[in-house]
């Protein structure tokens, strides 16, 4: 019996071969929820709170330097001796800018925290034993031919305390 030595394509990365049959590596998401526990609880409380205080104190360093800013620029004009209407008129413009960029970002920042306020009280009204999403995190696993693609993508990872307590899904 005559054999021809053909050179062979690579395989994607991606295809295992194993005894039996082709399979095929694929990543897929894992949505992660959180069970609800009073230790839950007071840790997302905290993690919130810490966010809101941030947010504040970004907020009173905002306005601080908006004041030192104003306050240099001024001083500037009105050290410059012989200053004309025009470098009082273009101060008054730098000053303006200024003050239009930091209330932007006040408003951004205020907005931020509405958010967060919105989260901490959406925690405290949450019951114990309720499972909330927590993200999400990315695994790898096989299919073959005959496997149920859609089952085989929705798994869920159920922790309690940050304890992997159950897995959802065909693994």
């Amino acid at each position: 019996m005559l054999t021809q030595n053909r050179p062979t394509q690579p395989k994607p990365e991606l295809w295992v071969e194993s005894p039996s049959s082709n399979q095929l590596l694929l990543n897929r998401p894992i949505t992660i929820k959180a069970i609800v526990t009073p230790i839950w609880k007071d840790e997302a409380q905290q993690l919130l709170q810490s966010q809101v205080d941030q947010l504040d104190e970004q907020l009173g360093q905002l306005a601080i330097q908006v004041n030192q800013m104003v306050e240099e620029l001024s001083q500037h004009t009105i050290q410059v001796v012989g200053a004309d209407s025009s470098a009082v008129g273009e101060t008054q413009n730098q000053i303006q800018g200024i003050q239009v960029q930091a209330e932007q970002r006040k408003n951004e920042l205020l907005q931020q925290k509405a958010q967060v306020l919105q989260q901490l009280e959406k925690v405290g009204t949450l019951e114990l034993g309720e499972e909330v999403e927590q993200g999400q995190v990315d695994s790898y696993f096989y299919v073959k031919q005959g496997d149920h693609f859609i089952r085989k993508m929705q798994v869920e990872m159920v922790l309690r305390d940050g304890v992997i307590e159950e897995l959802r899904g065909e693994l």
